[in-house]
């Protein structure tokens, strides 16, 4: 057998019994076999030599043993073996959190902040194929809109169904960074990391964002802090009787709290002002964040009998040219 080559049906092979057989039946018939015309003497043939053709006749019987072989050897089913590789994979278990509160609606980034948000979490997912990734939501409470999963196009999908409103208003930092955390503290990945995103000041829910941190640090997870909105003032889309009218709001930020985060968990924090600093931000989280796996990588068995149907056809063709135009007799 040959290495590395094993069979789905090995139970077939020994139909190659029958090859010796056949032969042996061949130079029985060829021995035995009786002229149609017979003639007292073969003296008159005696200078006539063997030519090619006689070869090529002789030939016939063979090809179609070769084509019998291969046919059998196909039914077999030969496969490659099962194949072992060891292979450095880069993958981490990540959480992002998102902050949902109505501030996000500001307009400073483009079309807004939620929306701005949105689309480059899901441009830094699409760069990260080897992790889990899960999606926690919060407001004035907080909850998973999508577990650690590699289907990134289910969570890129729960990405765009996200907007301001669907959970009560309000800043729960601590909520969203716990329940977070619950995503992640049953993780055996080598790197656990979650990217927290906000605009506000932290001023609901039942976790102080310091006992939360503190957990994340219990349990291995980094946090990446990014606080979202331009310095100073920012537009703000208000409901009025006469339509949707923009007004300047100030933006209120806990910087202080979101580096104290960071810190506590060996993360970082970073300030994103527009769409392109925010890009940026995540394009330097990608870097940081790159933990090599070595893993033993196993592949599926390969089914070979085609090469072996597609010979033994050619052989067969190639037989019945030679039998019916090359060899073919003229009466």
């Amino acid at each position: 057998m040959v290495k590395g080559l094993t069979f789905a049906n090995p139970g077939y092979l020994f139909l190659l019994l029958v090859i010796p057989v056949l032969v042996a039946w061949y130079f029985y018939r060829r021995r035995n076999h009786t002229a149609d015309l017979q003639v007292s003497s073969l003296e008159g043939f005696a200078s006539v030599g063997r030519n090619l053709r006689f070869y090529v006749y002789q030939g016939l019987y063979v090809l179609r043993l070769l084509a019998i072989m291969a046919l059998i050897i196909a039914l077999a089913r030969p496969q490659t073996s099962l194949s072992r590789q060891d292979v450095s994979v880069e993958g981490i278990d990540l959480v992002i959190a998102l902050d949902v509160s109505g501030s996000m609606l500001s307009m400073d980034f483009k079309p807004d902040r939620l929306t701005a948000a949105k689309d480059v979490a899901m441009e830094f997912i699409d760069g990260r194929p080897s992790d889990r990734i899960g999606l926690v939501i919060f407001s004035g409470e907080a909850f998973t809109q999508c577990p650690l999963t590699t289907d990134h196009a289910v969570l890129k999908n729960l990405f765009r169904d996200i907007h301001s409103g669907m959970i009560d208003d309000g800043t729960a930092l601590g909520d969203g960074l716990a329940t977070a955390v619950n995503r992640l503290r049953g993780s055996k990945a080598v790197s656990k990391v979650i990217i927290l995103l906000t605009d506000g000041v932290s001023n609901m829910g039942s976790l102080d964002p310091r006992s939360a941190s503190e957990i994340a640090k219990l349990y291995g997870i980094r946090i990446y802090t990014i606080g979202i909105g331009t310095l100073g003032m920012a537009p703000y889309p208000v409901q009025t009787p006469f339509g949707i009218q923009t007004q300047m709001m100030k933006v209120d930020l806990d910087e202080p709290l979101l580096m104290e985060i960071a810190k506590a968990t060996d993360g970082k924090y970073f300030r994103a002002t527009n769409n392109a600093k925010l890009r940026a931000i995540y394009r330097e989280i990608d870097k940081m964040e790159k933990s090599k796996i070595d893993v033993t990588e196993f592949r599926k068995k390969k089914e070979d009998f085609l090469p072996f149907v597609l010979f033994a056809f050619i052989l067969l063709g190639i037989e019945l040219l030679l039998r019916y135009a090359y060899l073919k007799n003229i009466p």
